[in-house]
């Protein structure tokens, strides 16, 4: 196990940051420039680049969508099992609801 040192980055909630290497490609978009404009605010306000501020709102983004698209799977194959064990559709849908509901609360 590592050794945690004053030097570990942190995340604004206060856990450690854990920085690997990876292969990268460079990407060229094209912003607005108003909204490059507030990027450069915000990343000057946060001691950042704006390279960096984008890649940390591209991580958050994918890391949600990666999320809901593995919630999606998962209730999908859990409507598959349901079906095979349960005759009753009416009952599969009020079940697949009630884990919908219970698991977005």
């Amino acid at each position: 196990m590592k050794k945690q040192t004053e030097h570990t980055p942190k995340t604004e909630e206060g856990f450690d940051l854990k920085i690997r290497s990876r292969d990268s490609k460079p990407v060229t978009i094209h912003i607005p420039a108003d909204s490059l404009a507030s990027l450069e605010k915000i990343a000057a306000g946060r001691d950042t680049t704006v390279e960096a501020l984008l890649k940390l709102y591209i991580g958050q983004s994918m890391r949600q969508d990666l999320a809901k698209l593995s919630a999606d799977r998962l209730l999908e194959k859990t409507a598959q099992v349901l079906t095979r064990h349960i005759r009753s559709e009416k009952e599969v849908s009020a079940i697949l609801k009630e884990i919908r509901v219970e698991t977005v609360s």
